[in-house]
């Protein structure tokens, strides 16, 4: 974590892009990479700096937005850019939020989720001493990319679009990155003279960049990690988002005394917490809302959601923990088992082939192979509770809202209706019936 940003700013993120390449109903800074939206990771990168203030730029009607900001980042502000004019609008749009505010101002994008607090904090510190900040990229093959027009004493002279560089300035590979710092004297009123006389129509905030150097502004450039700075405008910068993060996260797992024996298989979320001496199999899937305590084994094709699970339990293969479960210390979760909303006590098992939901296990009992919690009665859900020690026999159904006492024991095949007392056996099945000698005749 970057240590707390020690001069005073105030930050705008720009969050109204309908993001129509990505083909999608979604705003597109709610798409999300690690189980977490685009503009949620832009406002986190800015918590451990500390902003005096923080307004996020959206479109009418996202209200998404707002909540995920809100969120993410308590007390962060909004302005709405009415009509999608270009990056120097929406900048402008935040204006009435930051009137008068005289310190640095730092621009960013809703869609940049690999943005680090460590970065921003270099791109401050610069600006603790210029005018203007623009971050910057070197890239082998820039096609697309605005060139940064710099001097020989560092001053940054203009930002110009590639389709308007001549063939010189084509070869330039110190490419604009978006990411600005601006100090608050000068922002809105450089904002007022954007012209948006261009093919697109737009107000351009890369534009402020020759206003500010023909004002005698000290501009300067700070040159970023090119992959820090993957903005997301289409489903493959997603995915691309996605692997960068993920690996980020395995990395850091790994760092903090987890085994992922395949760790290019796992898929995590930013909020999977890891105990030491966890033991991850390949192909395990973490969404959001995960805690796993110290020694845990999760096997592979799992997938997790939601869910704590304590100390020394094994999970897997093929176990789905659906949110609201908790597994105890030293229980187990086998194969082919879901629960859901269930509290698998201390050295409870559950290892084949169930489904458990809405229910409360006592530890050291045991689910038997298919048994399963009819939670749902077509119209509410209701609750089991299964007592300290209970044996629950293969291909039982528990029909909720029911009670089986500690220590009982449900015979196979049993369909249980009413509440089992403690120590009872409980066998509700129909009596078998054997007919000598049938089995040939109904053959023939």
């Amino acid at each position: 974590m970057a240590p707390e940003y020690k001069h005073k700013f105030a930050s705008v993120v720009l969050a109204a892009g309908k993001g129509e390449r990505m083909k999608s109903a979604l705003p597109k800074v709610m798409h999300r990479v690690a189980g977490q939206p685009l503009v949620a990771h832009a406002l986190s990168a800015l918590i451990p700096l500390k902003p005096e203030k923080t307004v996020a730029v959206v479109a009418p009607g996202m209200d998404s937005v707002k909540e995920t900001a809100e969120n993410a980042l308590p007390g962060c502000q909004f302005a709405v850019q009415e009509k999608p004019l270009g990056t120097g609008d929406a900048v402008r749009a935040a204006g009435k939020a930051l009137a008068g505010y005289p310190q640095t101002i730092l621009v960013l994008y809703g869609d940049t989720p690999l943005l680090t607090p460590q970065t921003l904090s270099r791109i401050l510190d610069a600006a603790a001493s210029a005018d203007l900040v623009v971050t910057g990229i070197r890239l082998v093959d820039p096609t697309g990319y605005g060139r940064l027009i710099v001097d020989g004493t560092g001053q940054l002279e203009e930002i110009i679009e590639c389709r308007d560089a001549t063939p010189e300035q084509k070869k330039l590979t110190l490419c604009n990155a978006g990411v600005m710092a601006v100090s608050g004297k000068y922002l809105f009123g450089l904002l007022a003279k954007l012209s948006a006389h261009n093919a697109a129509g737009e107000f351009y905030l890369t534009d402020i960049a020759a206003l500010a150097d023909e004002q005698g502004l000290h501009s300067h450039v700070v040159e970023v990690d090119a992959e820090e700075m993957l903005g997301v405008n289409s489903r493959a910068q997603l995915a691309e988002a996605e692997r960068v993060m993920q690996q980020r996260l395995r990395v850091h797992a790994m760092q903090q005394g987890a085994t992922l024996i395949d760790p290019d298989s796992v898929t995590l979320s930013m909020d999977t917490a890891f105990g030491r001496d966890v033991v991850i199999y390949p192909q395990v899937v973490f969404g959001p809302g995960v805690s796993v305590a110290d020694n845990v084994e999760i096997r592979s094709f799992s997938h997790i959601e939601g869910a704590r699970i304590e100390k020394g339990a094994v999970i897997g293969p093929f176990a789905r923990l659906r949110p609201g479960s908790v597994i105890g210390e030293d229980a187990h979760v086998g194969n082919f088992v879901e629960l859901k909303k269930t509290t698998l006590g201390r050295g409870a098992k559950a290892n084949h082939l169930s489904y458990v939901g809405d229910t409360d296990v006592g530890a050291n009992a045991n689910i038997g192979a298919g048994a399963i919690t009819c939670n749902y009665d077509g119209a509410q859900k209701h609750d089991t509770r299964i007592g300290a020690g209970a044996f629950i026999g293969s291909n039982t159904a528990l029909v909720a809202p029911v009670v089986v006492g500690a220590g009982a024991t449900v015979g196979a095949g049993s369909v249980i209706t009413e509440d089992v007392p403690d120590g009872a056996l409980a066998i509700a099945r129909s009596a078998q019936v054997n007919k000598p000698g049938r089995a040939k005749r109904e053959k023939k």
